[in-house]
């Protein structure tokens, strides 16, 4: 298969210009217990855009934004606050197919079809969050024809959806249900979910529902048809000026965000006392103000939600193989136009998720 590949790399922090197509980057090779997978299609995530950015910097206070920001403090630019080593290939969404193994893997995987568990954990203590790493980020991705993952990080799946729709769902919906499992999210719940139309808001809705909970989407209008199709019992505007009027009798009980901004406040306002509030994500920007007496008074809960528990991506393989969740492609761009790509993700006029194929 030659020693070399196509692949798109992230070269610093900065702009889309960042990221520059190599057509003879060095092929990985896999270590003893990794797999070499051929990407077939690779998903599009805001984890991605924001370490190119430098958005996870604590000296960033504005919205999530595809250009370089004009101070970025290097010691905490990425998502686990260290510093990232470029150049690096990113995307972590991986649909392929095993074409090789290392020593210690069976050779009987080969030609499985799988998707990524994006956690890369240590194997002696992988429920340490303090040992965590991303793929795309502290190793090379699937921006590229060919990765190389751990072999317990290539999750085999047998689906007949296509590649760039099972592509769909390593980041968005592995992050929706960390969020729901971090907030014990029950069938008593009424979950509000700002953001609806986004991958992970509108995993959000599909994963809610199918533990049972009511669901209240908020999305723009623009958007209501494509995120009724996932079942959501109450699609309400973006940012409702009267929030708590135009719930009625709805009582929220959970606020599951990755949006944030200016509007957080509302959010937390109409949450019933005893409600949860978890986050992963503040894509309208990371500063909100926040009236400590809100939280107190109606003994609410606070989650963030990053790291995500062991079984949740293995769960999500149930899901899909059994139909329970569906996929939401919104676009496909080929691997050369990744730039593209992630301007149209970060424009957020699309439904779903943004998927590049090699």
């Amino acid at each position: 298969m030659g020693e070399t590949m196509r692949a798109m790399v992230t070269m610093g922090h900065g702009g889309l210009d960042q990221m520059v197509l190599h057509r003879d980057w060095p092929k990985p090779v896999p270590a003893a217990d990794e797999v070499l997978i051929a990407v077939k299609a690779c998903g599009l995530n805001n984890t991605d855009v924001n370490t190119r950015s430098g958005w996870y910097s604590k000296a960033v206070t504005e919205a999530t934004s595809g250009d370089g920001y004009a101070t970025v403090s290097q010691e905490d630019p990425t998502w686990g606050g260290s510093p990232i080593v470029f150049p690096r290939i990113q995307g972590a969404d991986v649909c392929g197919v095993i074409v090789g193994v290392g020593a210690d893997v069976d050779p009987k995987r080969m030609g499985e079809r799988v998707i990524s568990d994006n956690w890369l954990r240590d194997p002696n203590d992988p429920g340490n969050m303090n040992k965590a790493g991303y793929y795309g980020s502290e190793r090379d991705g699937g921006f590229a024809e060919f990765t190389t993952l751990p072999a317990t990080n290539a999750l085999r799946v047998q689906s007949d959806l296509s590649d760039a729709e099972l592509a769909t769902f390593s980041c968005s919906y592995s992050t929706a249900e960390g969020m729901l499992t971090r907030a014990d999210v029950t069938r008593d719940d009424i979950v509000l979910i700002p953001g609806a139309s986004g991958g992970v808001g509108g995993a959000l809705v599909q994963l809610a529902k199918l533990r049972g909970a009511r669901v209240i989407a908020l999305a723009s209008k623009a958007k209501h048809d494509v995120v009724a199709e996932l079942g959501p019992d109450v699609i309400l505007d973006r940012a409702p000026q009267d929030l708590r009027a135009k719930l009625g009798s709805h009582k929220i009980t959970v606020v599951a965000d990755v949006v944030g901004g200016t509007y957080w406040g509302a959010l937390i306002d109409v949450l019933e006392r005893g409600g949860r509030y978890v986050c992963s994500g503040a894509i309208a920007g990371p500063i909100v103000d926040f009236d400590l007496r809100t939280m107190y008074l109606n003994d609410l809960s606070f989650f963030g939600s990053t790291i995500i528990p062991t079984s949740v991506t293995k769960a999500l393989i149930r899901y899909i193989e059994a139909g329970s969740i569906k996929p939401v492609l919104a676009a496909t761009y080929p691997l050369e136009a990744l730039q593209q790509a992630q301007a149209a993700f970060i424009a957020k006029e699309h439904t779903g998720n943004i998927v590049v194929c090699p």
